[in-house]
């Protein structure tokens, strides 16, 4: 089977598709279309930018893009750098310049700041952007995404939460072969993965086989595994480079703004006293489990996870 274009994940919905220019490459983003059908221009509005997780695009947020704009909010879902229909630079999956795509998203998008909304991987740019870029944060919201100083430690210390999470990412080390991993079989690997971080409650779903067919769908559009790919690498390789002992030196400066973090009362990936550890380095920070869901709980019980990013808003 020949690999899907990228233009492949822009689906149809009660959402407007578009091309937006930051940080020197093309983003695609997704904005839900609000009452009367159109589009939000009002640099007043409150922006709210939602960002994926690892081997996922923008459609992992398609239950909060339409709830927050029922609720008068400007909901914009992004495919991350190397992701979707953005484009795939060769370069450019480092902590900072991350924080600055999403900086310039956001000023791109004719805002000055921004609430910020990530999962797993998406949530560890939001902590990056909160540090890095703090002018144009308001606050973060964070689903299964610990502090990546909290992760770091939790998988130094904590050894149920290293055997859950540390081979997955020791074996996408590996030149090439992880590439092939997670596009041969039409992308079953990207399958596998999701049963084996979600909650029974999603997992025999029918919205779940959908979810399941996009993903493997959108890994497989050119490029994108290996970008994917390349978060990771980043995250490995740094660690014995004075580049990665400056991030996570930086990442170690608290910040001052409203967090929320979510996590699946299921999670059997990132657990929850990995989630509850590094108070002290955001400590307006608000912790809730989310019931009935795993890895992926803005999926597995949207509406909690809702309710509870509108309280963050508001």
């Amino acid at each position: 089977m020949s690999p899907p274009d990228p233009s492949a994940v822009r689906y149809d919905g009660p959402w407007t598709h578009r091309d937006v220019h930051a940080n020197g490459i093309r983003f695609h983003v997704v904005e839900a279309m609000p009452a009367g059908g159109v589009v939000f221009a009002d640099p007043d509005t409150p922006l709210v930018v939602l960002l994926h997780g690892f081997g996922d695009f923008w459609w992992s947020w398609r239950h909060q893009l339409t709830a927050l704009a029922e609720r008068g909010y400007r909901a914009v879902a992004v495919d991350l750098r190397g992701y979707g229909d953005s484009d795939k630079p060769p370069r450019g999956y480092d902590g900072w310049t991350l924080a600055g795509d999403i900086a310039g998203l956001i000023r791109a998008l004719g805002h000055t700041e921004a609430t910020l909304v990530g999962h797993a991987e998406g949530g560890l740019v939001c902590w990056a952007t909160a540090v890095l870029q703090p002018r144009v944060v308001r606050a973060i919201g964070l689903v299964s995404s610990p502090h990546p100083a909290a992760l770091k430690s939790s998988i130094l210390r904590d050894g149920k939460q290293r055997s859950a999470w540390l081979p997955n990412f020791l074996r996408y080390q590996l030149p090439r072969y992880p590439e092939n991993l997670l596009t041969t079989d039409d992308g079953a690997e990207i399958e596998r993965l999701l049963r084996q971080r979600a909650g029974e409650h999603w997992s025999g779903t029918a919205d779940f086989a959908d979810t399941v067919q996009r993903m493997r769908t959108a890994i497989r559009i050119p490029g994108a595994a290996h970008c994917a790919l390349e978060y990771q690498r980043w995250a490995f390789r740094s660690q014995w480079r004075p580049d990665g002992a400056r991030f996570m030196e930086t990442m170690r400066e608290p910040i001052g703004i409203p967090v929320l973090s979510l996590y699946g009362d299921r999670d059997r990936y990132i657990l929850a006293s990995t989630i509850r550890r590094g108070q002290e380095l955001s400590p307006q920070r608000r912790v809730v489990a989310i019931p009935d869901a795993g890895h992926y709980a803005h999926q597995e019980n949207p509406a909690a996870v809702t309710a509870e990013l509108a309280k963050l808003l508001a």
